[in-house]
């Protein structure tokens, strides 16, 4: 402990190296409204300290996707930023190259959202973000779904519901997939809804919900959805169930 308080002390003091950093941060734009942020904003110092010590730099196929999906694109700077997620290098490795064709990726620019997650768990993300962009539903935080983290990859999540999958139970919205699309898991919605939410202000799923390929400790189906002013909604129905606001959730195979 005093060596790391001598180390702060010295360093407060290293006026040279202090003006070297004020002098190389104007040269790339940081002025005094830069630092004022920085020095009033904890939060935000913290995402620069993890851009930093991650070494994150965009590879140049995640720049062209960047290109590609333009606002419907969350990727590592955006979990960084918005989710406080401090990578690895491991995790920056396996998100370098995207799974997904330009083709592919222009062809779905308008309907879904490329998404780098990461491992956080629906739990996990309701803490990070404001209380109030989720449903008061206290009734899965001993779920094992909720839990669950997920694997560090990029997704291609559909922006609304498989058309036509409405008033269908499970089964039947199972044919309405196409070949090339997968159900995702609840914490894997949940990562995208929320996270182009923040980053974007647009809601999905606002009206309707989703199922996902989650089940709850019951054996009923997890959907996610209805994010409107009161938060995104988190339930579950047994896979016979029909209703005319309930459809599925599609991903891209990768």
């Amino acid at each position: 402990m005093k060596n790391m308080a001598r180390q702060t002390e010295d360093f407060g003091r290293d006026y040279g190296l202090i003006h070297e950093v004020v002098v190389t941060g104007r040269k790339a734009g940081a002025g005094r409204e830069f630092w004022g942020k920085l020095a009033h904003d904890e939060e935000l110092f913290k995402k620069v300290v993890s851009v930093v010590i991650s070494g994150f730099e965009p590879t140049t196929n995640q720049k062209r996707a960047r290109e590609i999906m333009g606002r419907n694109f969350f990727g590592v700077e955006e979990a960084i930023k918005h989710f406080g997620v401090n990578p690895t290098r491991q995790q920056l490795a396996a998100l370098s190259e995207i799974p997904f064709s330009e083709a592919v990726l222009e062809q779905s620019k308008d309907t879904h959202v490329l998404v780098a997650v990461f491992p956080l768990s629906i739990l996990e993300i309701r803490g990070k973000v404001d209380s109030k962009l989720f449903y008061d539903q206290s009734w899965y935080n001993k779920e094992s779904f909720a839990k669950e983290r997920g694997e560090v990859n990029w997704q291609l999540v559909r922006k609304t519901p498989v058309d036509n999958s409405t008033s269908k139970n499970w089964l039947e919205q199972q044919v309405m997939l196409g070949k090339d699309d997968e159900v995702p898991t609840a914490q894997v919605m949940i990562y995208t809804i929320i996270g182009h939410y923040i980053a974007t202000g647009e809601r999905l799923f606002e009206n309707t919900y989703v199922r996902t390929s989650s089940v709850d400790s019951g054996g009923r189906r997890v959907g996610v959805g209805v994010f409107g002013s009161e938060g995104l909604g988190v339930d579950s129905w047994w896979d016979g169930y029909r209703v005319g606001d309930i459809g599925v959730s599609s991903a891209r195979k990768f």
